[in-house]
């Protein structure tokens, strides 16, 4: 387990392109933190890291977005709007989680029974206005 503290956003993207020098074929990683302590901010530094140029948002309204275009594509889910299960179900998240590329799930913890024992966990804490504890288990 590794902590990070980030003092600016910049900062938290620089730490999810830092990462994404470590991730492979496969990973998933499940994200978790209240609104605002950077979760989205990580993914635009991971796949800015992964070598695409794709512009990263939110995809709470979309629930998922894919970003081409790198090492490997990412695929970026937000659990946030989902309300239950059945929803979760209907995602088709294997084809995804077990695909050919990174799966990042935001607010991973709302359906913690859909995500696969090998996850990397990652949770945010926002410390101040600025500072946000990031740590991956």
């Amino acid at each position: 387990m590794a902590t990070f503290i980030s003092n600016s956003p910049a900062e938290t993207e620089a730490i999810g392109g830092r990462f994404a020098k470590d991730v492979g074929l496969g990973a998933i990683l499940a994200l978790k933190g209240e609104l605002g302590s950077g979760k989205t901010l990580f993914t635009k530094g991971l796949v800015a890291g992964l070598g695409s140029g794709a512009a990263v948002n939110s995809p709470t309204f979309a629930i998922l977005h894919e970003y081409p275009g790198g090492r490997l594509p990412v695929y970026h889910f937000d659990f946030f709007r989902l309300e239950d299960r059945p929803s979760v179900a209907r995602l088709g998240l294997d084809d995804y989680l077990f695909g050919d590329g990174v799966s990042v799930i935001e607010w991973a913890d709302r359906f913690p029974e859909f995500i696969p024992e090998q996850a990397r966990w990652i949770s945010f804490e926002i410390k101040s206005e600025n500072a946000r504890a990031i740590t991956l288990k």
